[in-house]
């Protein structure tokens, strides 16, 4: 399966429509098999490894996804995470703002190892690909430009800042947008499979198509730009011309939008992106209608489907998806924590 959904990714017809993720996809009973707390899973490589396989070696879905959080980036460039250490089922989270202004982060990221996580993820993805890296699909995630301005600078100031000074939000932006091209071309390096791209508060459902089109289309495009040109470089100097430049070392990127996006379809198929991943509020047909030029992956309803229905529940609507014409079967989100393993093991039979 891991070869036909690389197959996929980079664009190939395959013979089945697999089901697989490139969020975080997790479950307590996973955890609890290897002997992990899930406070303990984020700051140690081999209890991040074993977390992130342990989904594949309990049901067989055959991916993972590291980091198992969305604010790493945001600790690098110094923000402080509440880990709840106090055994809440919660996974990480911004304690405050780091900054009151966009306009503060108007300025190079230099150094991106010198703080945060960012060596440890990479050495647990390299552990996960020595561990089951032949049998299944790797994502490296990453937050969109804008939710990672949402978890650093205060929200007040920033929505304000996007009335009356504009120029300046879209300047953080595109400073953001390197920055994590950065951390995911890491990530490409130590063996991730493809790169997805969790932009949940930058989703239009979130904040409109018409500030969704000004400020993080263009941000988003630039990411994708710069994750996709250290492919090109690679290959231009292997050589072979055009099929070069589109097939050696190639990792595809996935765009991961939360909400209700139906009326900005269009403007999501403009990023660039190799795939469009959506949730349960957009009707796939309609998707797929709209996505012509990019693979579509959808839309399991994490909560109300996968977590609290039952796998009766969770087989039709995979039915469902299928018929509607997906290229892939995705959560619509994270998975909950506590989603029974019945029910994963129903997606992928």
């Amino acid at each position: 399966m891991r070869e036909k959904i690389l197959d996929l990714l980079s664009g190939k017809k395959i013979d089945e429509q697999p089901t697989f993720s490139g969020l975080i996809h997790i479950i307590e009973e996973g955890l609890k098999q290897e002997g992990l707390l899930l406070h303990e899973i984020h700051k140690d490589a081999k209890k991040m490894a074993k977390a992130a396989a342990s989904t594949f070696k309990l049901t067989g879905m055959p991916s993972a996804t590291l980091p198992l959080d969305l604010c790493s980036p945001a600790e690098m460039l110094g923000a402080e995470l509440n880990y709840f250490e106090g055994g809440e089922f919660m996974f990480p989270q911004v304690k405050r703002a780091l900054f009151e202004s966009t306009k503060d982060i108007a300025t190079e990221f230099t150094e991106i190892f010198e703080k945060g996580r960012l060596s440890l993820i990479c050495e647990a993805i390299e552990l996960v690909k020595e561990d089951i890296g032949k049998q299944v699909v790797i994502s490296g995630m990453i937050p969109g430009p804008y939710t990672l301005l949402l978890y650093l600078c205060n929200p007040k100031n920033l929505f304000i800042e996007m009335k009356k000074e504009p120029q300046a939000v879209m300047d953080a932006l595109f400073h953001l947008s390197s920055f994590l091209a950065d951390i995911g071309n890491e990530y490409k390096k130590s063996g991730a499979d493809f790169i997805t791209i969790h932009d949940m508060g930058g989703s239009p459902g979130f904040i409109g198509p018409a500030k969704y089109e000004q400020f993080v289309l263009p941000a988003e495009k630039l990411l994708i730009e710069k994750l996709s040109s250290k492919n090109s470089a690679q290959a231009a100097v292997l050589g072979g011309g055009d099929a070069a430049l589109s097939n050696i070392n190639k990792k595809p990127i996935v765009l991961s939008v939360c909400g209700n996006v139906t009326n900005s379809l269009h403007l999501l198929g403009q990023t660039g992106a190799d795939a469009i991943s959506i949730d349960q509020t957009v009707d796939l047909v309609t998707a797929r209608a709209a996505l012509k030029d990019a693979l579509l992956f959808g839309n399991l309803d994490p909560v109300g489907t996968i977590s609290k229905g039952d796998d009766a529940q969770v087989r039709e609507s995979v039915i469902r998806a299928k018929e509607a014409g997906v290229d892939a079967i995705w959560p619509g989100c994270d998975l909950i924590i506590q989603t029974p393993v019945e029910n994963l093991k129903a997606m992928t039979m």
